[in-house]
């Protein structure tokens, strides 16, 4: 698998659990940005910067990042054997704490 199929798949396997964090978080905090009352001023700067830092922070995660990681690995070569290595990745187990 070449590099941009790679960044392709790890980015659409990330996509929906990076969204729904971002969303959950997001509307967490959305009473801080439309707070009133005594004291309304400190907490709709604190949520206006925790929802603003979210949301460019995930738009850094999904596109920036890859398109940085692509940059970089298209710069650094790969001898033919490194191409065709074969790499084996541990099986994914689950880990079971008796409670």
């Amino acid at each position: 698998m070449d590099k941009l199929h790679a960044v392709i798949e790890a980015a659409g396997t990330r996509l929906r659990p990076i969204l729904m964090t971002t969303a959950a978080t997001v509307v967490g905090h959305l009473p801080l940005v439309f707070a009133h009352g005594p004291g309304a001023g400190a907490r709709n700067s604190i949520g206006i910067t925790l929802v603003s830092g979210m949301i460019i922070g995930t738009a850094f995660t999904l596109f920036v990042v890859p398109a940085i990681y692509m940059l970089v690995a298209g710069v650094h070569k790969h001898s033919e054997a490194e191409e065709n290595e074969v790499v084996y990745a541990p099986k994914k187990t689950m880990v079971t704490v008796p409670y």
